[in-house]
C-alpha cells in the first residue's frame, strides 16, 4: 500500500492470489486506480494547457504489450514546470516528501512521476539522447497522449535498465519489429537494439525446442500433431 510520502506500509496485508487475479482483470479492463490517475493527471495538464505524453510502463502497454503497473509516467514539457505543482494540486494531487518529481492521488493512493524535457534517461547531464519535447513525440492513443514507439524504445534503451531492456524485447514480440526498426533510432542505441532482436530470438527458439522435446516424449497421443 502507497502512504501519504509516495512509500509502502511497514503493514503487510496477506497475499490474494484471487484479489491479484481481480486487480489485472480492472487493469485490462482500463478501470483499475492507475488507470484512473492516469486520466485525471492527464486532464489536469490538458486544462492547464502542458505539453505532455505517457511514457514508462504504461506506454509499453498503450503500445500492445499486455502488462500491469502500480503507476504512471508522464512526459512534461520543460514551459509547464513553473505551474505543475498549482496545476495538479486542485485536481487532488500532492507532492511526496523527498520526491520532488512524485504526487501522490490522493483519491486512488496512486502515484505519479514526471521527467522534464531536456533532462537525460540515465540522470546525468551528458549523453547523446535527452528527454524531448512531448509535443514533437506523441501521438494519440485512446484518447491519451503517448510518446510514439520509436521515441519509447529508444528511451528506454538509453536508460539501460534491465526492466527497460525487457520491456524492448516484449515490444519486438508483440510489434514484430526487425532489423529495418534500427533506421528509426539514434545510433547510439542501435546496438542494444540488436541485442534485443538477438534476445527474442533466442527465445523463439527456447519455445521451438520446447515443442519438439514434447513432441518427442509423447507417447501417448496427446500432441495433436502425432
Amino acid at each position: 500500500m502507497t502512504t501519504s510520502d509516495g512509500s509502502s506500509s511497514s503493514t503487510e496485508r496477506p497475499f490474494s492470489f484471487d484479489e491479484r487475479l481481480r486487480e489485472i482483470d480492472q487493469f485490462f479492463l482500463g478501470t483499475d486506480r492507475v488507470h484512473q490517475t492516469m486520466h485525471r493527471a492527464a486532464e489536469a495538464f490538458e486544462r492547464a494547457g502542458i505539453p505532455h505524453a505517457v511514457i514508462g510502463g504504461m506506454a509499453v502497454k498503450a503500445h500492445g504489450h499486455l502488462q500491469t503497473t502500480g503507476d504512471v509516467d508522464f512526459l512534461v514539457a520543460e514551459e509547464g514546470l513553473t505551474h505543475l505543482a498549482e496545476t495538479v494540486g486542485p485536481a487532488g494531487f500532492e507532492r511526496v516528501q523527498g520526491r520532488y518529481r512524485r504526487f501522490l492521488d490522493r483519491n486512488m493512493g496512486i502515484t505519479f512521476d514526471i521527467v522534464i524535457s531536456g533532462m537525460y534517461p540515465r540522470g546525468d547531464r551528458s549523453g547523446p539522447i535527452a528527454f524531448p519535447h512531448p509535443g514533437e513525440v506523441r501521438e494519440l492513443i485512446d484518447h491519451r497522449y503517448v510518446v510514439n514507439l520509436p521515441t519509447l524504445i529508444q528511451l528506454k534503451l538509453a536508460a539501460g535498465r534491465f526492466s527497460d531492456f525487457g520491456d524492448v524485447i516484449a515490444l519486438v514480440l508483440v510489434r514484430g519489429l526487425s532489423e529495418s526498426f534500427l533506421e528509426k533510432l539514434h545510433p547510439s542505441v542501435r546496438g542494444g537494439f540488436a541485442e534485443c532482436l538477438e534476445a527474442q530470438r533466442r527465445e523463439d527458439e527456447y519455445e521451438a525446442t520446447q515443442d519438439q522435446a514434447f513432441k518427442d516424449r509423447d507417447r501417448n497421443g496427446l500432441s495433436p500433431t502425432s
